[in-house]
């Protein structure tokens, strides 16, 4: 007895030594740039430590009030959720169609849809260019939902179909036999029975979009139509970094995604344990 309950005193030690490393090892950056956003540009050369020494609030009310850091916020934001709507709309109906529907060519469409989400996006950036020149509104933000919904799209249906696979078919013919449209099958069994799932593809798709940078760098020229992460690239001026205003910046553009994190986390955390169990 006295032995079985010192391996179990060791492997508590030895998780919780592991766990609290691995924490440590995440938080640190996070912990780091909100120490170095509140420090006073004279400390953060002079005093190179992780609590400063004086609070100040000067590099938030730069980058708010004297930056177009909130325009670019908007364009970033806008953006973001409209790929997200898009991309999910779709991928929610190509999931449903490879996965329930019968047609020629479906295994060809299924492994296409993988193999485009594989492409790199560097080999795409001279013919996605000439696309972004041929539209109506090209240079402005709205061009960047475009291109992103080219590799949104297929992330997502590619997500959507593992998840949807392990719906049991007995559940949709039975509402079929019941004069349940296919439609109307989606969006009362597959939705629902899926909603972790999808709440995971939502995040993903919403992040990946919220921190695209090269597209967004190549697209869009007019500061009133760029986005946060090109906004944050101009506090760099040739090799000097305005640390201050660059980690403020920073952590309000990583706010979005962590407050759509915290209020789907248990369909998050559901979602991803299920695709864990599923495969």
């Amino acid at each position: 007895m006295k032995t079985w309950l010192l391996r179990k005193g060791i492997r508590n030690i030895v998780l919780f030594l592991g766990l609290a490393f691995f924490a440590v090892w995440t938080l640190f950056p996070f912990l780091w740039i909100i120490s170095t956003s509140i420090k006073p540009d004279r400390d953060l050369y002079r005093k190179v430590s992780l609590i400063p020494a004086t609070i100040t609030d000067a590099h938030y009310i730069e980058v708010l009030f004297e930056t177009p850091f909130l325009t670019y916020f908007k364009n970033s934001f806008m953006v973001a959720t409209a790929t997200t709507a898009i991309a999910m709309l779709i991928a929610v109906l190509a999931a449903y169609a490879m996965t329930r529907l019968s047609f020629r060519g479906r295994t060809f469409v299924a492994r296409a849809t993988i193999v485009t989400y594989l492409i790199p996006a560097a080999l795409l950036f001279i013919p996605l260019f000439q696309i972004a020149q041929q539209l109506p509104f090209q240079g402005d933000a709205a061009s960047l939902v475009i291109i992103y919904l080219i590799f949104a799209v297929p992330f997502s249906t590619w997500l959507a179909i593992s998840y949807f696979n392990t719906i049991p078919s007995d559940l949709e013919d039975a509402a079929l036999v019941d004069g349940a449209t296919r439609l109307r099958s989606l969006a009362t069994i597959f939705i629902p029975l899926a909603l972790p799932a999808l709440a995971v593809i939502t995040l993903f798709t919403f992040t990946i979009a919220w921190n695209e940078f090269l597209f967004a760098l190549l697209l869009i020229q007019r500061d009133s139509q760029k986005t946060v992460p090109i906004g944050l690239a101009e506090f760099v001026v040739g090799d000097v970094f305005a640390w201050g205003p660059l980690m403020a910046g920073s952590l309000i553009a990583s706010l979005p995604p962590v407050l759509i994190y915290v209020a789907a986390q248990k369909w998050v955390v559901s979602g991803l344990g299920g695709g864990a169990v599923k495969g």
